[in-house]
Parts: C-alpha cells; sequence; structure tokens
C-alpha cells in the first residue's frame, strides 16, 4: 500500500540574505513536511541563524521566497507569524528577565482567547518539572538552561503548527544538554512539526527525520538524518572523525 505524502508546511526556495555588501545566505533551498523533524547542521557562521531570521521575517531577504502553509511569507512580521503557528525560539533564548516564569508563559498565550491557557502552563510545567518549582521566580535569576526550558515553553504556549529551534543547546552543562535533546524528542513525538537549528550536528542528526548541512551560506548536502549521521563527510567535518 502506497503510503501519503505528508504536506509541506514550510519551503525556502532559493533564500538569499545580505549584511551590507556581505552575502551571507547564498541560495538556500529546503523543506519542512508536516510532522517532521528537520535538522540544519553546520559550523557557527554558516548562515543558519540567519536563515531563521529571514523566515521569521527578522531579517530582509534579498532575493528567493519562503513559502508556509503554501502561501509566501516573504516580508511579513514576525508577529504575523506567530500568529499563523509558525514560532521561532531564538539564540540566546529572549527570555523577559524581569518577569516571572509564570508571567513569561502568560505572554506566550498573549495572541490567544481562549480558556485553555492556566492547563496549557500547567502541561508546560509538566514538561519541564523545574519551572513549575520556580513559577514564581524572575526569569533573569535563572541559569541559561532554564532560561532555554522557560524559552521552549513559552513558545509552545503559542500552540505553535512549525516550531524553530535556533541553537537551544549552545552554552550549556552537558547534562542540561541531554535535557534540552530529550525534550525536542518529546515535543516533536507530540505530533509537533520541528525545524531544529544547531552545532551539535550529532545530536541533531540523531533526532532527525531529515537533515540539511550548510556551510558558507549554501547548503551543500541533504538526506535522511541517519544517512547524514553516518556519512564519511559529515563525520569528518562536524563530529572530529
Amino acid at each position: 500500500m502506497a503510503t501519503a505524502t505528508k504536506t509541506t508546511l514550510l519551503e525556502v526556495k532559493n533564500l538569499k540574505v545580505a549584511y551590507g555588501g556581505i552575502q551571507a545566505v547564498k541560495g538556500v533551498s529546503f523543506e519542512v513536511r508536516e510532522g517532521e523533524l528537520v535538522s540544519l547542521i553546520g559550523a557557527n557562521g554558516a548562515g543558519k541563524t540567519t536563515t531563521l531570521k529571514a523566515v521569521t521575517g527578522i531579517q530582509p531577504v534579498a532575493d528567493g521566497d519562503i513559502l508556509y502553509l503554501g502561501q509566501s511569507i516573504k516580508g511579513r512580521g514576525a508577529w504575523d507569524l506567530v500568529k499563523q503557528g509558525l514560532v521561532m525560539v531564538p539564540e540566546g533564548r529572549g527570555t523577559f528577565t524581569r518577569m516571572t516564569i509564570t508571567e513569561n508563559l502568560q505572554m506566550g498565550a498573549y495572541i490567544r482567547n481562549d480558556k485553555e491557557v492556566d492547563s496549557d502552563i500547567e502541561r508546560i510545567f509538566g514538561i519541564f518539572p523545574r519551572l513549575k518549582e520556580r513559577r514564581n521566580q524572575l526569569a533573569g535569576t535563572m541559569s541559561g538552561g532554564e532560561q532555554q526550558m522557560l524559552a521552549m515553553g513559552r513558545a509552545l504556549m503559542t500552540r505553535p503548527k512549525v516550531l524553530l529551534l535556533d541553537e537551544p543547546s549552545m552554552g550549556l552543562s552537558p547534562i542540561m544538554v541531554d535535557k534540552i535533546f530529550e525534550v525536542v524528542n518529546d515535543i516533536h513525538g507530540q505530533g509537533v512539526t520541528v525545524l531544529l537549528v544547531e552545532q551539535n550536528a550529532s545530536r541533531a542528526l540523531q533526532l532527525a527525520n531529515r537533515g540539511y548541512v550548510m556551510e558558507s551560506g549554501e547548503v551543500t548536502m541533504t538526506g535522511d538524518g541517519q544517512a547524514l549521521l553516518n556519512d564519511p563527510k559529515v563525520r569528518a567535518a562536524y563530529l572530529g572523525e
């Protein structure tokens, strides 16, 4: 029996992004299908974060197109995209440091007008028990790992269709890195479509249905996550082998 083709939720076509006279992204194309976890890996400076900023309307697009739910979103503002379910957890987390954990999660639900916000906050506390323990603590007094948990929880409060994660493990302790990747895997397992941008190529590809490798602003390899993980070129370049 033939399997049904999954719907493409996000498609980037020949994306080009420039900072001044420097072209940071040089014609990148990729897609994320419904229910997938797709990893975009590459060294620091490869253009991964710039790509995400362009997708989410934070960075202007020089050329190419970005389709979300079949419609071009090039030039659309980040706020409008969040309302449509395209949500990013930025590198650096971006928590509201002078608000409590609970208030940060409530801000994630700002676009909503339903009556299930409180139950969703409890669901986030179930995913991140440490946040529940400290629900009245100011976000700015938390560790980097705890703030990463909070940033992810706040994004989940929007009930995203596609969740974009930009370097969620950066700067964290090994124990916290394990926790973050465990949560990413669980979130995907609950049916959330995920685009994961990571320097930790091994962990990212272990979770991925499919992966893309970026080098110097271009996609140089693509394929099944496990196949890329076992590829000698990838292992030599990103896994130190």
